[in-house]
Parts: C-alpha cells; structure tokens; sequence
C-alpha cells in the first residue's frame, strides 16, 4: 500500500503519522521533541522517529514510505529544505530535509510551516473544504496564521507568511519577542488571556480555559479580560480580511475550543469593524490537533507529485 511518512514537530513534543493515498490515517504515533538537551538533539529525535516509521511502513504495508512531509515552527526557507530559525527550539541554519532524505533512503521530503501545514489540511479536507480563498488563523501559545489560495498555502516571497501574530494592534502595549509592542499575540494568544486571567483572579496557576470557564460563569472579572483579547482579536482579523478578502476565516488552537464563547462574541465584533469588507464565513477549525500531521502528508503527496511531472 502506498503511503507517506507525515511529521508534525512542535516545542515539546511530536506527532506523526503514515498516511495512504486517500487521506487515510494508517498509523499514528507521538513522541517528545526532547528540545531540553539542545537542538542536536531534537535534529537527532526527528531522525529517529522518521526511520522508525518508515521500518513501520515497511513491515506494515508492504514497503516504505514514497515521500515524507514535515511541519516545524519557525522561520523557513522551503526552497532549500533549511529549517532557518526557530526559538522554541533552539536551532538555526538546520538543512532539514537533506538530512531526511539521506536518513529515508532518497525519498522526496518537503518542508513547511506547522500552522501553514494545519492550514492546508483544514482548507482542503477540514472547514474551508471547498473555499477558493481562506485564512486560517491558530490562537494558541502564540497566534499564527495561513494563507490559502486554490487550495495551497502561500508562503510568501521569504517564507514568513501568514505572521498575523505580529500585527501590531496596541501601539505602545506590551513588549513583543519579535522586537515591537502591542503585537496581536501580547493580547489575544491563549498564553496572553492566560496571564491577564491570572492577575486578575489573584491565582497564579489560572490559564485560558479557566477564564472561558469563569466568562461562562457570569463572572465580570474574567468578562473584562475575555472582552479585552476579543477586541484585539478582532482588530488584527480585520486587518487580515481587509488585506485578503478570503471567503472563510478558520480560527483552530487551543483557544478556538472555548466554543461560541469565543465565537459569538468574535463574530459580532468583527462584523461591527467592518465597512466595505465583506464578512466571510468565521468557522472552528474541524480537525483538531491532526491537522498538522494530515498536513504534513498532503504536502509530501503533493511533493511526490511533482517529482513525477518534472
């Protein structure tokens, strides 16, 4: 059975899968990023668990894997395969997918972004299926996004795409990792409303989901700061919509599963800022936590593909 090694690396851990031809989820498997001893570990740690689920494919299915697909964060540039910065993980300047393939026996290996990976798989078989234009937007520890056109992810003229996170919507607000202040993400990241909800509710272990769950309660402490990131959240998709006009905005990580508590409240306040723009449909995210390895495994069948036209 033909199938594709699909690798989706994040900063503490990772996910990986074996995926058929038509999308099918043949085998999963996760494992620790391991970014605590260095970057040449966490090089090493990808290695290893590539060649192990391609002996898996192998003794599975009848053969190894005809291409790999891999998801990392950071800055990339696809063209080489260099994965070319990235914080979480302490690395620079790694030539990813040349160490892939010597370790895979030769097979194509793509590179890409991991939220531009889970973009692609909510555009083409999660809730943009269908749509000609999207943005996907991921508001998790960080917020991050992907632009989709045809069905593929732009990324970019220097593979930086997509940095909604760093809109800056708060001029003057709080200092940014990136260099600015008043980024998107110091005020509407999952990690950001977590901070804010902990301040205010004198608990120093409050996160995101406790504060959705107190705004649920009726409680106006966690509404003023669930009404503060919604405001800056809207300001920066505005600003996304107002640039591309896509048909839907998909809005996944980990604070999208507040549900309608984000949703309803998001909705109208996107719809209040605009004038001109048209308001697209703004959906969860379908595919969870899979969407970056499903990803991942179109990106190497479609790297697969074309190899064999060229």
């Amino acid at each position: 059975m033909k199938h594709v090694i699909a690798l989706d690396v994040g900063g503490t851990g990772m996910k990986a899968a074996l995926i058929g031809a038509d999308t099918t989820l043949l085998h999963e498997a996760r494992r620790p990023t391991e970014r605590e001893r260095g970057p040449e570990a966490v090089v090493a740690a990808i290695l290893d668990f590539a060649a192990e689920l391609r002996e898996i494919g192998e003794r599975r299915f009848g053969g190894p894997p005809v291409a790999a697909g891999v998801g990392v964060p950071g800055v990339l540039d696809e063209d080489r395969g260099v994965a070319v910065f990235a914080a979480n993980l302490g690395w620079s300047d790694i030539p990813l997918r040349a160490l892939l393939t010597e370790r895979l026996g030769g097979i194509p290996v793509a590179l890409g972004h991991d939220v531009r990976m889970g973009g692609l798989a909510e555009g083409r078989m999660g809730a943009g299926e269908g749509a000609r234009r999207f943005l996907f937007v991921s508001v998790g520890t960080g917020i991050a996004g992907a632009i989709g056109i045809d069905g593929r992810i732009d990324p970019g003229a220097h593979g930086s795409s997509g940095e909604i996170g760093h809109i800056v919507v708060r001029p003057g607000g709080p200092a940014c990792g990136c260099g600015q202040s008043g980024c998107l993400e110091t005020l509407a990241s999952a990690a950001a409303v977590g901070r804010a909800w902990a301040a205010a509710s004198g608990d120093p272990a409050a996160d995101a989901a406790d504060c959705a769950k107190a705004v649920r309660s009726g409680e106006p402490r966690a509404a003023a700061v669930w009404g503060e990131m919604v405001s800056a959240l809207a300001d920066g998709l505005v600003t996304g919509l107002t640039l591309l006009d896509p048909g839907v905005l998909i809005v996944g990580g980990g604070l999208a599963e507040a549900g309608e508590t984000l949703f309803a409240p998001l909705r109208t306040a996107v719809e209040e800022r605009l004038t001109f723009q048209q308001l697209p449909r703004i959906v969860p995210a379908a595919l969870g936590d899979t969407a970056g390895c499903l990803g991942a495994g179109l990106l190497a069948w479609d790297r697969l593909s074309t190899e064999v036209t060229a």
